[in-house]
């Protein structure tokens, strides 16, 4: 294969780039966004030793992509003791998500940048016997040193959006070197593999199987604090603004406004995707004249409560199991949308607005068999008032685990894939 200008620039460059890499971790260290106290993870420095046997590196984009990766980890770890794993994220939240969660014989490490010299300290240390990425982003320095030891890589999960194929479609010659390193690819759906397709993948390397999230364990909760928080809603009916962004929390109050209207006692509880907002959050809905009670701030659920704000991380899976309905956020702002799955599995009934790109044919499903409703920031609060009714909650919530149960077999071809992989067949 011709060798690719860009690809060659770009590796070069990685290879003499630690004082910028330095400098980004200063700026985003600033901003709030690194971890201080494991800042030489990123750097390619481990904090941890590496077990001994074998060992399966996964690296996940971000929260959910990290937290659809537990249930499989948890199920190849039960059928093979002697595996360990590591899993690797850049973001602080998911740190934060995965501290308490990992499966036995799981170390969670931020991703170093991608920059060559970090990268191979990185597997210098860690010397993965396969390599899994999760989602579709792709990095270079990544991609190339780890083949270049040899360590088969498989892309699972893996969902390339339009944006991220515009920006490559312009470097073919790269991706097609790139993608030619990876030994198979589970894509999550049609788009994701002809956007791979077309960017050099080899086609039988390929297979559409769905997302991992729909082979994803329900969501963990406290099931003390559970009995607790249903105790003192004393049979109040509530509903969920789940994963808000900004300009949803007033949304989903003036939903909650309308529906007030047929159900007395209504609580809203909005659970915002980054928590760091909540004080902004507060302000706002109690200059609005909403009496709201913050979490965090070990404020309590009283009769008066109108709004809760649930801004605590990690709690997702006792919010759906309470409430009876969830609006998933980042679907009426231009987010494109989050994960249904994870209501759907724990029977909550689902509404969404139309900016859901990032899960468009898991939606689609849903609505195929009237599992979720589609809203408008108008029609939120009119739906909603309808969905709370127990007998349109019961048919959707049964709906909705229908299609999260048919996930399953994802899982399974993911597991099959790797341990083939391990084993050395191709």
């Amino acid at each position: 294969m011709s060798p690719s200008p860009v690809l060659g620039a770009y590796l070069f460059w990685s290879d003499r780039a630690e004082r910028h890499g330095e400098r980004l971790l200063a700026r985003r260290l600033a901003e709030g966004k690194e971890d201080a106290a494991r800042l030489d993870e990123r750097r390619g420095i481990a904090s941890t030793d590496r077990p001994d046997g074998p060992l399966i590196w996964l690296h996940a984009a971000s929260v959910g992509e990290s937290v659809s990766l537990l249930e499989m980890i948890r199920r190849m770890g039960e059928e093979r003791t002697e595996l360990s794993f590591l899993l690797t994220t850049g973001t602080v939240t998911s740190a934060q998500v995965l501290a308490g969660r990992l499966p036995a014989r799981t170390i969670h490490q931020y991703v170093p940048l991608d920059l060559r010299s970090w990268m191979r300290r990185f597997l210098d240390h860690w010397r993965p016997d396969i390599a899994v990425l999760a989602e579709g982003e792709i990095w270079p320095a990544l991609i190339h040193e780890t083949a270049t030891r040899g360590i088969p890589l498989a892309m699972i999960n893996a969902r390339m959006t339009e944006r991220a194929y515009r920006r490559w479609r312009f470097a073919r010659g790269a991706s097609r070197r790139l993608l030619r390193r990876i030994a198979h690819v589970h894509a999550q759906e049609g788009a994701t593999a002809d956007r791979l397709l077309s960017l050099g993948l080899p086609a039988q390397r390929l297979e559409v199987t769905g997302t991992l999230k729909e082979g994803s364990g329900a969501l963990p909760h406290d099931e003390a604090e559970r009995v607790r928080i249903a105790g003192t809603l004393g049979g109040r009916p509530c509903w969920l603004a789940a994963s808000t962004h900004e300009g949803e929390e007033a949304l989903a109050a003036e939903a909650h406004r309308t529906a007030l209207r047929s159900w007395h006692k209504l609580l809203l509880v909005i659970a915002p995707r980054h928590p760091d907002r909540a004080p902004a959050i507060v302000t706002a809905l109690r200059d609005d004249g909403w009496r709201v009670a913050q979490r965090s701030a070990g404020e309590v659920i009283t009769p008066e409560t109108q709004i809760y704000l649930a801004d605590t991380m990690g709690e997702m899976g006792l919010w759906y199991r309470i409430c009876t309905a969830s609006f998933v956020g980042g679907s009426l702002v231009d987010v494109g949308g989050h994960n249904p799955f994870e209501p759907a599995a724990l029977g909550s009934a689902i509404l969404h607005g139309s900016e859901i790109a990032n899960f468009a044919d898991i939606y689609d499903r849903l609505r195929a068999v009237a599992a979720s409703r589609k809203v408008t920031a108008e029609t939120l609060g009119p739906t909603l008032a309808e969905v709370l009714e127990p007998d349109v909650t019961a048919r959707m919530a049964h709906a909705a685990w229908g299609v999260c149960s048919e996930g399953a077999e994802v899982t399974e071809k993911a597991m099959d894939l790797l341990f083939a992989m391990l084993d050395g067949v191709d």
